[in-house]
């Protein structure tokens, strides 16, 4: 199962490294994303890769790729289809709008109205869309990246709370070194680096894969350490609102992704800690004090890592890996 799963995501890696420079970690949190079905939000500022991103993804697996450009004006029908009246056939059909695809980017999703907002999200949770009265199954693997820019706010709908809840890791790039930009620069200028891509592995390997990696291990030690993180979100000084259930689960399931990605059918706590801050900061409201502090809900986090108490290596591998 291991040695399978990571020659797809070594494919992946390297099939995107053909567009994309500098940015593995990023990759390999989208790979994780896509492994455990969860969908991912990138938050940064305007130019650094996003798109190019999602559609240099979208190519090695394969799969269809849509781009939804968000704006004020997008209405849920522009988004799940509507059903018009065919005069051929003097019969009503229903046109499949873009979430009918495999690997969606929802570019600027702030800038659309809640209303819009609550559709995406809806086919996120769900794996379908419904209009009329009547629910359309999308087909698989179904991976949403929504994209947004932290820095400007005019025009926006932010997302609330709940909605954030849905993404399972929010991410950013970041802006690349001197010699990526370098890389970048020259690659900018050929053409045939640009076009280069192909499928390097299929949907239905994704779909595989999806299905492998909730078969991960993961002891009782490690389960208590992970379901203690969460239960300290929702006590612990400064923080209004903690983590849910969903959080819980989503945190575990890209624990067992990322396991898998790093040549392990077992989480280990290393995994847990190091995706915590990615899953969970979008998931927690921090009261005044804290804003007051100006401390973020990673540096919460990591108060919250530190007082955890870590199992040891033997109870966190299973007893057939020891």
């Amino acid at each position: 199962m291991t040695k399978k799963i990571n020659e797809v995501a070594q494919k992946i890696r390297t099939e995107v490294g053909k567009v994309i420079v500098g940015q593995e970690e990023t990759l390999d949190l989208l790979l994780v994303g896509l492994f455990s079905g969860g969908h991912m939000l990138l938050e940064d500022v305007p130019g650094v890769g996003k798109t190019v991103l999602a559609k240099a993804l979208a190519a090695s697996i394969g799969s269809k790729f849509t781009r939804i450009q968000c704006t004020p004006d997008l209405l849920p029908s522009d988004v799940v289809g509507t059903t018009v009246f065919n005069q051929k056939t003097g019969e009503f059909e229903f046109r499949e709008g873009p979430l009918f695809s495999q690997l969606v980017l929802a570019d600027e999703i702030n800038r659309a109205i809640p209303r819009t907002q609550s559709a995406l999200l809806e086919a996120m949770a769900e794996g379908q869309i419904t209009s009329d009265g009547v629910s359309r199954k999308l087909d698989r693997p179904f991976f949403v990246i929504a994209t947004q820019n932290p820095i400007e706010s005019h025009g926006t709908f932010p997302l609330p709370e709940a909605q954030l809840d849905r993404f399972l890791m929010r991410i950013s790039l970041g802006y690349p070194t001197h010699e990526e930009e370098r890389t970048i620069f020259r690659l900018s200028r050929q053409e045939a680096a640009r076009t280069a891509m192909e499928a390097v592995v299929t949907p239905e390997d994704v779909i595989e894969v999806q299905e492998e990696v909730r078969l991960v291990k993961m002891t009782q030690e490690v389960e208590d350490y992970l379901i203690s993180l969460i239960r300290k979100t929702r006590n612990w000084e400064g923080i209004a609102l903690g983590v849910s259930p969903r959080g819980l689960i989503a945190l575990g399931a890209a624990a067992q992704a990322l396991a898998v990605i790093r040549g392990r059918d077992y989480v280990i706590p290393d995994d847990i800690k190091y995706l915590a801050p990615k899953v969970l900061a979008h998931r927690l409201v921090l009261d005044s004090s804290m804003r007051m502090k100006q401390k973020t809900a990673n540096d919460v986090l990591n108060d919250i890592l530190n007082d955890a108490t870590v199992p040891v290596e033997d109870d966190a591998a299973p007893a057939a890996a020891r």
